[in-house]
């Protein structure tokens, strides 16, 4: 597990490819637990620990997951991920170059229940819900392509989907048009920096995640200069 950020009311867990952040009906331990583990251990807490879930992540998607480590921190942090106050950065690799370089995406996505599967349409739906998101193509390889993208809203699929939807399906996404999976199950997208206002401190956060190990991914992120 790596810690990228803590303090007294958050930390902030860049979080595996195939890890879960809560609890589902495969009964693995989700990494909520584990982190609350790590901090009664680190801190020879007795009792119960407090640790929030604010926000989550895909299981096959890897990068920033923000927690909360006290009541205050969790409700403030929820209001401002509710409210559009956190600005996320993520990098998705694909087989296809986007035919523009950047762009600003607007969708419907609808989400069917019973394959646990969202559809992007250009035209409002009923029960749909508006997904907005921009990108830029940051570089590329001999056969993929690097695109970063920030999401104005947060809806459930959402970059999967829509980055499909232009054609460009993430590398590994079978769900969502990709040609093979990834040898461990892993989609080659991920959250790969978080900015914001700290909820109780006000002083700004700003932290980015290292790619995981993969020789592709080490490949771009070499190439941006950011990791070594």
């Amino acid at each position: 597990m790596e810690i990228v950020y803590e303090d007294n009311h958050i930390i902030i867990v860049n979080k595996a490819p195939g890890e879960i952040v809560q609890g589902d009906k495969t009964g693995d331990e989700p990494l909520v637990e584990t982190l609350k583990k790590w901090l009664k251990e680190k801190y020879d807490k007795p009792g119960n620990v407090f640790c929030g879930v604010v926000h989550r992540l895909d299981r096959p998607v890897s990068g920033l997951v923000v927690f909360a480590k006290t009541s205050k921190a969790l409700s403030r942090l929820n209001d401002m991920f509710r409210n559009g106050e956190v600005e996320k950065t993520y990098w998705a690799i694909s087989r296809n170059r986007p035919e523009k370089e950047e762009d600003r995406l607007v969708h419907y996505i609808t989400t069917t229940e019973r394959n646990n599967k969202s559809y992007a349409s250009l035209t409002e739906k009923r029960g749909s819900k508006k997904a907005v998101l921009s990108y830029r193509l940051l570089g590329n390889s001999d056969r993929y392509n690097l695109i970063e993208v920030k999401l104005e809203t947060g809806r459930k699929h959402q970059i999967r989907v829509q980055l499909s939807a232009i054609g460009c399906p993430i590398k590994g996404d079978l769900k969502y048009g990709d040609k093979r999976s990834n040898p461990d199950g892993s989609i080659s997208l991920m959250a790969r920096r978080i900015r914001f206002v700290h909820p109780v401190s006000g002083k700004e956060i700003d932290v980015t995640a290292s790619v995981p190990y993969d020789s592709l991914w080490k490949f771009f992120g070499e190439m941006e200069g950011a990791d070594e």
